[in-house]
């Protein structure tokens, strides 16, 4: 293990956080608020950490897939609690979990909040909790890459260990310009809706707020109410960014250099409107009957399945109270969730078809034993590693959702509560039934079920691997 390298690296995602922290200071200044001495007093800790960490550059860079794993790990654990400090500082929060549970629910583009209320706060922890969203979306080891030439390794490692989704793969040959594509396409998108929300009359921080949030998919709402209060065309326009942020990246490379053909064929963009429309239809007309007219209830029903299948998690009506097959639905995009290499969260659209596909081979080899026939995808054969590793991926998964279920429990809270609240956190979306709905919080959980949920966040954004691999003895065992 390259111990070097990992806090290395760690040092200068600090660093980065440090710097990231002066958009919240310069919103302090303009709105004359005292909260930014909470950021500067956590920026300088940070900025201290990083550069006793990356003063002297290792001599072995070597970077191999366990170190890749270890370094995203505990770069997202030391980007939370670094995170943290500032609601601490300012006294936003008071207690150390909650603090943890918010910053988390933040870089993991979750959403879920501990908050009864928002309006009140700071402009700048406002700021910096939707700020939060839009650093993690992409990924922040994606954004150190675009910024550093990393010598020696497969640095591949670390875009694969953070980036969501069963494969990620190069747009260009070097790691470096693959990261800086992606951002460049990620900063274009999240321009381009700030510019839209500007002119359809929302302030410039309500607009640059918003923003973050869908760009991320998170979904922390700087009013009480989430999107509920803003006007039809700005909803609409939120739920067509929250769709556009959960579709892969490639495909947006792809249509820059025109290669139409290639771009439109891709399988798991095509199925995922195609559940997006059948949704929408499905649950305009299951709550045709609370709405005034049919055009409304399919703008409330658009706004909620955009806002779910993509994980962001904003709202426009507390759909708790819905008819059963509506929320139905909603829990099940939950587990669908966006597509891979996109920013949103959830088991993935392509995992969904690779599993079905692979379903459908083995009944066929059932009826033909001496059948030869290859999953193949955007005329592509899938390879047996990539399918073992989805296998794998959905028995540990299982296994962290039961034993979480279990832990939340023993809190006495009812099991739909339970169920959709690790449904929300394991899969990044935010609000979930019952209890946990888009009109409640998450204050009301137990310290032990709090810890619980925010190693689920991690895990969910993570894609389970890099955190659980902590865990393994063989992960720091010299061979």
């Amino acid at each position: 293990m390259n111990y070097r390298i990992i806090f290395y690296i760690i040092g200068w995602v600090l660093n980065m956080e440090a710097a990231f922290m002066l958009l919240p200071i310069i919103t302090g200044i303009l709105y004359q608020e005292s909260a930014i001495w909470a950021f500067v007093k956590s920026g300088a800790l940070c900025l201290i950490l990083g550069l006793s960490l990356t003063l002297k550059k290792p001599k072995r860079q070597y970077f191999y897939v366990k170190e890749g794993y270890v370094t995203v790990a505990l770069s997202w654990i030391f980007l939370s609690v670094m995170g943290a400090l500032p609601f601490l500082f300012s006294g936003s929060i008071a207690h150390p979990v909650d603090a943890l549970f918010e910053t988390v629910s933040g870089f993991t583009t979750t959403g879920a909040s501990i908050l009864p209320a928002v309006e009140d706060l700071p402009k700048c922890v406002l700021m910096w909790r939707s700020f939060t969203h839009w650093i993690g979306g992409m990924g922040v080891l994606v954004f150190l890459l675009s910024l550093l030439k990393l010598a020696g390794g497969s640095h591949m490692n670390l875009m694969k260990a953070e980036s969501p989704g069963p494969s990620v793969s190069k747009l260009l040959p070097k790691v470096h310009s693959t990261a800086k594509i992606l951002y460049g396409i990620y900063i274009a998108i999240t321009i381009a809706e700030f510019v839209v929300l500007l002119v359809s009359g929302m302030s410039v921080f309500d607009a640059l707020t918003t923003s973050f949030g869908t760009a991320g998919t998170g979904g922390f709402g700087i009013k009480n109410d989430s999107m509920a209060s803003y006007s039809p065309l700005i909803q609409i326009e939120v739920t067509l960014f929250m769709i556009l942020f959960g579709v892969n990246f490639n495909f947006y490379f792809l249509l820059l250099l025109r290669k139409w053909k290639q771009a439109f064929s891709n399988e798991e963009v095509f199925w995922y409107f195609l559940i997006i429309l059948a949704a929408i239809l499905m649950i305009g007309w299951d709550i045709r009957g609370i709405y005034s007219s049919p055009a409304i209830a399919l703008r409330e029903s658009a706004f909620q399945v955009g806002s779910i299948i993509t994980t962001t998690g904003f709202a426009t009506a507390d759909f708790n109270q819905w008819p059963e097959i509506s929320r139905t639905i909603l829990v099940l995009l939950m587990f669908v969730g966006a597509c891979a290499g996109s920013t949103g969260g959830g088991i993935k659209v392509s995992r969904f078809i690779i599993l079905i596909k692979a379903a459908g081979k083995e009944l066929k080899q059932y009826l033909h034993p001496r059948l030869v026939k290859q999953i193949r995808m955007d005329g592509k054969s899938i390879e047996h590693e990539v399918v073992r590793n989805i296998n794998v991926f959905l028995i540990i998964y299982i296994m962290i959702f039961a034993s979480s279920m279990l832990i939340l429990a023993g809190g006495g809270t009812d099991l739909i509560t339970n169920f959709t609240a690790v449904a929300a956190t394991f899969n990044n979306i935010g609000p979930g039934l019952e209890l946990v709905g888009p009109s409640a919080n998450f204050a009301f959980f137990s310290v032990p079920s709090k810890l619980v949920l925010i190693f689920d966040m991690l895990a969910g954004r993570l894609e389970i691997f890099p955190l659980v691999l902590l865990f393994a003895r063989d992960t720091w065992r010299k061979f």
